[in-house]
Protein backbone atom coordinates (compact mmCIF):
# COMPACT_ATOMS: atom_id res chain seq x y z
CA UNK A 1 0.00 0.00 0.00
CA UNK A 2 1.44 3.36 -1.04
CA UNK A 3 1.25 6.18 1.51
CA UNK A 4 2.12 9.78 0.70
CA UNK A 5 2.01 12.98 2.68
CA UNK A 6 -0.19 15.99 1.96
CA UNK A 7 2.49 17.87 0.03
CA UNK A 8 3.44 14.80 -2.05
CA UNK A 9 7.07 15.24 -0.98
CA UNK A 10 7.25 11.81 0.72
CA UNK A 11 6.08 8.35 -0.27
CA UNK A 12 6.34 5.09 1.66
CA UNK A 13 5.15 1.50 1.43
CA UNK A 14 4.59 0.18 4.94
CA UNK A 15 4.75 -3.56 5.52
CA UNK A 16 1.40 -3.37 7.29
CA UNK A 17 -0.98 -0.81 8.77
CA UNK A 18 -2.38 -1.01 12.29
CA UNK A 19 -5.29 0.98 13.71
CA UNK A 20 -5.34 0.63 17.51
CA UNK A 21 -8.42 1.76 19.42
CA UNK A 22 -6.84 1.78 22.88
CA UNK A 23 -3.50 2.27 24.57
CA UNK A 24 -3.35 -1.47 25.23
CA UNK A 25 -3.78 -2.22 21.54
CA UNK A 26 -1.08 0.32 20.66
CA UNK A 27 1.26 -1.40 23.11
CA UNK A 28 0.43 -4.77 21.55
CA UNK A 29 1.38 -3.38 18.12
CA UNK A 30 4.78 -2.44 19.48
CA UNK A 31 5.30 -5.82 21.12
CA UNK A 32 4.40 -7.66 17.92
CA UNK A 33 6.69 -5.46 15.84
CA UNK A 34 9.59 -6.05 18.21
CA UNK A 35 9.02 -9.80 17.96
CA UNK A 36 8.97 -9.53 14.16
CA UNK A 37 12.09 -7.36 14.08
CA UNK A 38 10.40 -4.48 12.22
CA UNK A 39 10.18 -0.78 12.94
CA UNK A 40 7.05 1.20 13.83
CA UNK A 41 5.95 4.73 12.94
CA UNK A 42 2.75 6.44 14.07
CA UNK A 43 1.33 8.78 11.45
CA UNK A 44 -1.14 11.62 11.82
CA UNK A 45 -2.61 13.64 8.98
CA UNK A 46 0.57 13.56 6.91
CA UNK A 47 1.05 17.32 7.01
CA UNK A 48 4.79 17.16 7.63
CA UNK A 49 6.93 17.90 4.59
CA UNK A 50 9.81 15.79 5.92
CA UNK A 51 9.84 11.95 6.02
CA UNK A 52 9.38 12.02 9.80
CA UNK A 53 6.45 9.56 9.60
CA UNK A 54 7.70 7.41 6.71
CA UNK A 55 8.30 3.72 7.29
CA UNK A 56 8.72 0.45 5.45
CA UNK A 57 7.70 -1.33 8.64
CA UNK A 58 4.48 -0.95 10.63
CA UNK A 59 2.49 2.23 10.11
CA UNK A 60 0.19 3.09 13.00
CA UNK A 61 -2.86 5.20 12.22
CA UNK A 62 -4.54 6.79 15.20
CA UNK A 63 -8.03 7.55 13.87
CA UNK A 64 -9.44 5.04 16.37
CA UNK A 65 -8.03 7.10 19.24
CA UNK A 66 -10.04 10.29 19.02
CA UNK A 67 -12.55 12.45 20.80
CA UNK A 68 -12.78 14.42 24.03
CA UNK A 69 -12.07 12.05 26.92
CA UNK A 70 -12.29 14.43 29.88
CA UNK A 71 -12.74 18.14 30.49
CA UNK A 72 -11.71 19.37 33.95
CA UNK A 73 -13.01 22.92 34.17
CA UNK A 74 -11.64 23.39 37.68
CA UNK A 75 -8.10 22.46 36.63
CA UNK A 76 -8.49 24.03 33.18
CA UNK A 77 -7.45 20.90 31.28
CA UNK A 78 -8.86 18.73 28.51
CA UNK A 79 -7.76 15.21 27.57
CA UNK A 80 -8.28 14.02 23.99
CA UNK A 81 -7.43 10.96 21.96
CA UNK A 82 -4.16 11.30 20.07
CA UNK A 83 -5.80 10.93 16.67
CA UNK A 84 -8.23 13.81 17.21
CA UNK A 85 -7.93 16.42 14.46
CA UNK A 86 -7.37 19.95 15.68
CA UNK A 87 -10.55 21.21 14.05
CA UNK A 88 -12.47 18.46 15.86
CA UNK A 89 -10.83 19.47 19.14
CA UNK A 90 -11.81 23.09 18.55
CA UNK A 91 -15.45 22.10 18.01
CA UNK A 92 -15.52 19.81 21.04
CA UNK A 93 -14.04 22.42 23.35
CA UNK A 94 -16.19 25.22 21.94
CA UNK A 95 -19.29 23.18 22.69
CA UNK A 96 -18.34 23.41 26.37
CA UNK A 97 -17.29 27.06 26.23
CA UNK A 98 -13.53 26.37 26.20
CA UNK A 99 -10.61 26.54 23.82
CA UNK A 100 -6.85 26.30 23.39
CA UNK A 101 -4.65 29.26 24.26
CA UNK A 102 -3.08 29.28 20.82
CA UNK A 103 -2.93 27.34 17.56
CA UNK A 104 -1.08 27.15 14.30
CA UNK A 105 -2.58 27.97 10.93
CA UNK A 106 -3.58 24.43 9.94
CA UNK A 107 -6.39 22.60 11.75
CA UNK A 108 -6.45 19.24 9.94
CA UNK A 109 -3.46 17.84 11.85
CA UNK A 110 -3.91 15.28 14.60
CA UNK A 111 -3.04 16.51 18.09
CA UNK A 112 -0.27 13.93 18.50
CA UNK A 113 1.25 14.76 15.12
CA UNK A 114 1.09 18.48 15.87
CA UNK A 115 2.93 18.22 19.18
CA UNK A 116 5.40 15.64 17.85
CA UNK A 117 6.70 18.04 15.18
CA UNK A 118 6.63 21.35 17.07
CA UNK A 119 3.55 22.94 15.50
CA UNK A 120 3.19 26.55 16.60
CA UNK A 121 1.37 29.78 15.99
CA UNK A 122 2.47 33.27 16.86
CA UNK A 123 2.13 34.86 20.27
CA UNK A 124 3.42 37.08 22.99
CA UNK A 125 2.83 34.63 25.85
CA UNK A 126 2.50 31.20 24.19
CA UNK A 127 2.86 29.90 20.65
CA UNK A 128 3.83 26.21 20.73
CA UNK A 129 1.16 23.53 21.05
CA UNK A 130 3.66 21.33 22.90
CA UNK A 131 4.07 24.05 25.54
CA UNK A 132 0.33 23.73 26.26
CA UNK A 133 0.60 19.98 27.02
CA UNK A 134 0.34 19.15 30.73
CA UNK A 135 0.04 15.34 30.52
CA UNK A 136 0.06 12.53 28.01
CA UNK A 137 -0.35 8.77 27.75
CA UNK A 138 2.21 6.85 25.72
CA UNK A 139 2.74 3.22 24.74
CA UNK A 140 6.48 2.52 24.95
CA UNK A 141 8.53 0.15 22.78
CA UNK A 142 8.78 -2.39 25.62
CA UNK A 143 4.98 -2.82 25.53
CA UNK A 144 4.23 -0.83 28.67
CA UNK A 145 1.84 2.11 28.87
CA UNK A 146 2.74 5.17 30.90
CA UNK A 147 0.79 8.26 31.94
CA UNK A 148 3.14 11.22 32.32
CA UNK A 149 2.46 14.64 33.84
CA UNK A 150 4.22 17.99 33.88
CA UNK A 151 4.53 17.64 37.66
CA UNK A 152 6.49 14.39 37.42
CA UNK A 153 10.12 14.35 38.51
CA UNK A 154 13.05 12.04 37.93
CA UNK A 155 12.89 9.61 35.01
CA UNK A 156 9.16 10.16 34.48
CA UNK A 157 9.68 13.90 34.45
CA UNK A 158 12.38 13.57 31.80
CA UNK A 159 10.20 11.28 29.72
CA UNK A 160 7.34 13.80 29.86
CA UNK A 161 9.63 16.63 28.82
CA UNK A 162 10.92 14.60 25.89
CA UNK A 163 7.57 13.16 24.81
CA UNK A 164 5.64 16.44 24.57
CA UNK A 165 7.72 17.13 21.46
CA UNK A 166 8.99 13.64 20.79
CA UNK A 167 9.33 13.42 16.97
CA UNK A 168 7.57 10.05 17.14
CA UNK A 169 10.87 8.66 18.42
CA UNK A 170 9.84 7.43 21.87
CA UNK A 171 6.63 5.44 21.44
CA UNK A 172 3.00 5.85 20.40
CA UNK A 173 1.25 8.75 22.11
CA UNK A 174 -2.34 7.64 22.72
CA UNK A 175 -3.86 10.65 24.51
CA UNK A 176 -2.87 14.23 25.21
CA UNK A 177 -3.96 16.58 27.99
CA UNK A 178 -3.89 20.26 27.11
CA UNK A 179 -4.14 23.35 29.24
CA UNK A 180 -7.36 25.06 28.15
CA UNK A 181 -9.20 28.24 29.06
CA UNK A 182 -12.65 29.79 28.61
CA UNK A 183 -13.34 30.50 24.96
CA UNK A 184 -12.38 33.99 23.80
CA UNK A 185 -12.62 36.20 20.75
CA UNK A 186 -9.92 38.00 18.82
CA UNK A 187 -9.99 41.33 17.00
CA UNK A 188 -8.07 40.74 13.79
CA UNK A 189 -6.61 43.74 11.98
CA UNK A 190 -4.99 43.32 8.57
CA UNK A 191 -3.00 46.08 6.89
CA UNK A 192 -0.57 46.59 4.04
CA UNK A 193 2.86 47.80 5.08
CA UNK A 194 6.48 47.35 4.04
CA UNK A 195 9.31 45.10 5.14
CA UNK A 196 11.38 48.13 6.11
CA UNK A 197 8.56 49.48 8.29
CA UNK A 198 8.04 46.09 9.93
CA UNK A 199 11.72 45.81 10.81
CA UNK A 200 11.58 49.24 12.45
CA UNK A 201 8.42 48.25 14.39
CA UNK A 202 9.61 44.96 15.86
CA UNK A 203 9.69 46.32 19.41
CA UNK A 204 6.08 47.42 19.04
CA UNK A 205 4.94 44.20 17.36
CA UNK A 206 6.57 42.06 20.05
CA UNK A 207 4.04 43.41 22.55
CA UNK A 208 1.01 42.33 20.49
CA UNK A 209 -0.94 39.22 21.48
CA UNK A 210 -0.37 37.62 18.07
CA UNK A 211 1.49 38.92 15.02
CA UNK A 212 1.72 37.26 11.59
CA UNK A 213 3.31 38.73 8.46
CA UNK A 214 3.47 37.74 4.80
CA UNK A 215 6.17 39.25 2.58
CA UNK A 216 5.92 39.07 -1.21
CA UNK A 217 9.33 38.28 -2.76
CA UNK A 218 10.72 40.87 -5.23
CA UNK A 219 8.70 43.59 -3.52
CA UNK A 220 8.88 45.50 -0.24
CA UNK A 221 5.22 44.73 0.47
CA UNK A 222 4.05 42.97 3.62
CA UNK A 223 0.59 41.94 4.75
CA UNK A 224 0.59 42.44 8.52
CA UNK A 225 -2.02 40.74 10.70
CA UNK A 226 -2.32 41.64 14.38
CA UNK A 227 -4.76 39.62 16.51
CA UNK A 228 -5.69 41.03 19.90
CA UNK A 229 -7.74 39.41 22.63
CA UNK A 230 -10.99 41.21 23.23
CA UNK A 231 -14.15 40.85 25.27
CA UNK A 232 -16.24 41.90 22.28
CA UNK A 233 -18.82 39.50 20.85
CA UNK A 234 -17.97 37.85 17.56
CA UNK A 235 -18.66 40.03 14.52
CA UNK A 236 -17.24 37.95 11.67
CA UNK A 237 -16.89 39.22 8.11
CA UNK A 238 -19.97 39.10 5.92
CA UNK A 239 -20.18 35.65 4.28
CA UNK A 240 -19.56 37.16 0.84
CA UNK A 241 -16.50 39.04 2.14
CA UNK A 242 -15.23 35.91 3.88
CA UNK A 243 -15.72 33.90 0.68
CA UNK A 244 -13.89 36.52 -1.37
CA UNK A 245 -10.97 36.76 1.06
CA UNK A 246 -10.66 33.04 1.82
CA UNK A 247 -11.77 31.11 -1.25
CA UNK A 248 -11.08 33.61 -4.01
CA UNK A 249 -8.02 35.62 -2.91
CA UNK A 250 -6.16 33.27 -0.54
CA UNK A 251 -6.83 30.08 -2.50
CA UNK A 252 -8.00 30.57 -6.09
CA UNK A 253 -6.02 33.80 -6.52
CA UNK A 254 -2.91 32.29 -4.99
CA UNK A 255 -3.22 29.24 -7.23
CA UNK A 256 -3.58 31.43 -10.33
CA UNK A 257 -0.47 33.44 -9.45
CA UNK A 258 1.53 30.26 -8.89
CA UNK A 259 0.43 28.69 -12.18
CA UNK A 260 1.20 31.83 -14.16
CA UNK A 261 4.64 32.27 -12.64
CA UNK A 262 5.43 28.55 -12.95
CA UNK A 263 4.64 28.74 -16.67
CA UNK A 264 6.51 32.04 -17.13
CA UNK A 265 9.04 32.46 -14.28
CA UNK A 266 10.40 35.75 -15.63
CA UNK A 267 7.02 37.38 -14.91
CA UNK A 268 7.31 36.71 -11.16
CA UNK A 269 8.54 40.16 -10.05
CA UNK A 270 5.86 41.91 -12.11
CA UNK A 271 3.10 39.57 -10.96
CA UNK A 272 4.08 40.01 -7.30
CA UNK A 273 4.18 43.79 -7.78
CA UNK A 274 0.55 43.66 -8.93
CA UNK A 275 -0.38 41.34 -6.06
CA UNK A 276 1.24 43.75 -3.59
CA UNK A 277 -1.10 46.54 -4.69
CA UNK A 278 -4.08 44.29 -4.05
CA UNK A 279 -3.30 43.77 -0.36
CA UNK A 280 -6.16 45.42 1.47
CA UNK A 281 -6.96 46.31 5.05
CA UNK A 282 -9.78 44.86 7.10
CA UNK A 283 -10.80 44.41 10.73
CA UNK A 284 -13.19 41.93 12.28
CA UNK A 285 -13.87 40.08 15.54
CA UNK A 286 -14.39 36.32 15.67
CA UNK A 287 -13.87 33.28 17.87
CA UNK A 288 -10.20 32.39 18.36
CA UNK A 289 -10.15 29.13 16.33
CA UNK A 290 -11.67 30.86 13.31
CA UNK A 291 -9.06 33.63 13.49
CA UNK A 292 -6.09 31.36 14.17
CA UNK A 293 -6.74 28.82 11.40
CA UNK A 294 -7.20 28.95 7.64
CA UNK A 295 -8.23 26.57 4.89
CA UNK A 296 -5.33 25.82 2.53
CA UNK A 297 -6.38 24.27 -0.78
CA UNK A 298 -3.22 25.14 -2.69
CA UNK A 299 -0.49 22.55 -2.17
CA UNK A 300 3.00 23.83 -1.57
CA UNK A 301 6.44 22.83 -0.30
CA UNK A 302 7.75 24.58 2.78
CA UNK A 303 10.95 25.19 4.73
CA UNK A 304 10.76 27.02 8.07
CA UNK A 305 13.55 28.12 10.37
CA UNK A 306 13.42 29.61 13.86
CA UNK A 307 15.84 32.52 14.24
CA UNK A 308 16.78 34.54 17.32
CA UNK A 309 14.39 37.50 17.61
CA UNK A 310 17.36 39.82 18.08
CA UNK A 311 18.54 38.96 14.57
CA UNK A 312 15.15 39.35 12.88
CA UNK A 313 15.61 42.69 11.14
CA UNK A 314 19.04 41.86 9.75
CA UNK A 315 17.95 38.39 8.70
CA UNK A 316 14.86 39.60 6.84
CA UNK A 317 16.80 42.30 5.02
CA UNK A 318 19.39 39.68 4.07
CA UNK A 319 16.63 37.37 2.79
CA UNK A 320 15.17 40.15 0.63
CA UNK A 321 18.59 40.97 -0.82
CA UNK A 322 19.51 37.32 -1.42
CA UNK A 323 16.23 36.69 -3.25
CA UNK A 324 16.53 39.82 -5.39
CA UNK A 325 20.11 39.02 -6.43
CA UNK A 326 19.56 35.36 -7.24
CA UNK A 327 18.28 33.60 -10.35
CA UNK A 328 15.27 32.07 -8.59
CA UNK A 329 11.75 33.24 -9.37
CA UNK A 330 9.55 32.10 -6.51
CA UNK A 331 6.22 33.91 -6.17
CA UNK A 332 4.89 32.33 -2.98
CA UNK A 333 4.62 34.68 0.04
CA UNK A 334 7.11 34.25 2.89
CA UNK A 335 5.43 33.82 6.30
CA UNK A 336 6.96 35.51 9.35
CA UNK A 337 5.71 34.84 12.89
CA UNK A 338 6.84 36.08 16.29
CA UNK A 339 6.96 33.58 19.15
CA UNK A 340 8.11 33.70 22.77
CA UNK A 341 10.83 31.56 24.27
CA UNK A 342 9.64 28.27 25.76
CA UNK A 343 11.12 25.42 27.80
CA UNK A 344 10.18 22.48 25.57
CA UNK A 345 13.40 20.53 25.05
CA UNK A 346 13.27 20.22 21.26
CA UNK A 347 11.16 23.28 20.51
CA UNK A 348 12.85 25.54 17.93
CA UNK A 349 11.95 28.39 20.30
CA UNK A 350 13.61 26.72 23.29
CA UNK A 351 15.28 29.31 25.50
CA UNK A 352 15.10 32.27 23.13
CA UNK A 353 12.64 34.82 21.78
CA UNK A 354 12.04 33.71 18.23
CA UNK A 355 11.05 34.81 14.76
CA UNK A 356 9.90 31.96 12.53
CA UNK A 357 10.49 32.49 8.81
CA UNK A 358 8.77 30.08 6.43
CA UNK A 359 9.62 29.98 2.75
CA UNK A 360 7.12 28.30 0.43
CA UNK A 361 7.15 27.19 -3.17
CA UNK A 362 4.68 25.79 -5.65
CA UNK A 363 5.27 22.14 -6.65
CA UNK A 364 7.17 21.53 -9.87
CA UNK A 365 8.84 24.93 -9.78
CA UNK A 366 12.59 25.48 -9.68
CA UNK A 367 12.86 26.45 -6.02
CA UNK A 368 15.43 24.04 -4.59
CA UNK A 369 18.38 26.33 -5.20
CA UNK A 370 16.55 29.14 -3.41
CA UNK A 371 15.72 26.93 -0.44
CA UNK A 372 19.36 25.82 -0.25
CA UNK A 373 20.65 29.40 -0.37
CA UNK A 374 18.13 30.55 2.24
CA UNK A 375 19.00 27.63 4.50
CA UNK A 376 22.68 28.51 4.30
CA UNK A 377 21.75 32.09 5.21
CA UNK A 378 19.79 30.94 8.26
CA UNK A 379 22.77 28.90 9.46
CA UNK A 380 24.69 32.15 9.85
CA UNK A 381 22.10 33.16 12.46
CA UNK A 382 22.05 29.87 14.35
CA UNK A 383 18.71 28.94 12.82
CA UNK A 384 16.80 25.87 13.98
CA UNK A 385 14.70 24.04 11.37
CA UNK A 386 11.10 23.12 12.00
CA UNK A 387 11.05 19.34 12.47
CA UNK A 388 8.19 18.87 10.02
CA UNK A 389 9.40 21.26 7.29
CA UNK A 390 12.01 20.69 4.58
CA UNK A 391 15.64 21.06 5.66
CA UNK A 392 19.00 19.30 5.35
CA UNK A 393 20.42 19.57 8.90
CA UNK A 394 21.90 16.54 10.63
CA UNK A 395 22.42 15.41 14.21
CA UNK A 396 25.82 17.13 14.46
CA UNK A 397 24.40 20.55 13.68
CA UNK A 398 21.24 20.06 15.75
CA UNK A 399 23.14 18.80 18.79
CA UNK A 400 24.90 22.16 18.95
CA UNK A 401 21.62 24.09 18.60
CA UNK A 402 19.68 22.40 21.41
CA UNK A 403 20.86 22.63 24.99
CA UNK A 404 18.74 19.63 25.98
CA UNK A 405 19.42 17.43 22.96
CA UNK A 406 21.70 15.25 25.09
CA UNK A 407 18.88 14.80 27.63
CA UNK A 408 16.44 13.87 24.87
CA UNK A 409 18.81 11.32 23.40
CA UNK A 410 19.40 9.81 26.86
CA UNK A 411 15.64 9.32 27.27
CA UNK A 412 15.48 7.74 23.82
CA UNK A 413 18.32 5.38 24.67
CA UNK A 414 16.44 4.36 27.81
CA UNK A 415 13.01 3.69 26.30
CA UNK A 416 13.97 2.55 22.79
CA UNK A 417 17.49 1.08 22.81
CA UNK A 418 16.61 -1.15 19.85
CA UNK A 419 15.37 1.85 17.80
CA UNK A 420 11.99 0.29 17.07
CA UNK A 421 10.59 3.80 16.52
CA UNK A 422 13.40 4.93 14.20
CA UNK A 423 13.47 5.67 10.48
CA UNK A 424 15.94 7.34 8.12
CA UNK A 425 14.82 10.85 9.05
CA UNK A 426 15.28 10.25 12.77
CA UNK A 427 18.67 8.68 12.06
CA UNK A 428 19.56 11.92 10.28
CA UNK A 429 18.43 14.38 12.95
CA UNK A 430 19.07 12.35 16.12
CA UNK A 431 21.85 10.00 15.11
CA UNK A 432 21.66 6.22 14.92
Amino acid sequence: MLWQNWARTVQARPLRVERPTSAAEAAAVLTAAANDGVRVKPVGAGHSFTPIAATDGVQVRLDGLSGLLTLDTEAGTATVGAGTRLHELNALLSGHGYGLTNMGDIAVQTVSGAIATGTHGSGRASASLSEQVVALEIALPDGSVRTLRSTDTGADGDLFQAARLGLGALGIVTSVTFRVEPAFTLRSSVERTTLDAVCERFTELESEDHCDLYWLPFTNAVQLTVNRRTGEPAAPPHPVAAWWSGDVVENAGLALVQRVTRAAPKTTPAVNAVAARLIGGRTFVDTAPKVFTSTRRVRFHEMEYALPRSAAAGALHALRDLTARGPWRVAFPVEIRLAPADDVWLSPAHGRETVYVATHAYPRTDYRGWFAAVENLWLEYGGRPHWGKLHTRDSGYLRDQYQRMGSFRAVRDLVDPQRIMANEYLDQVLGG
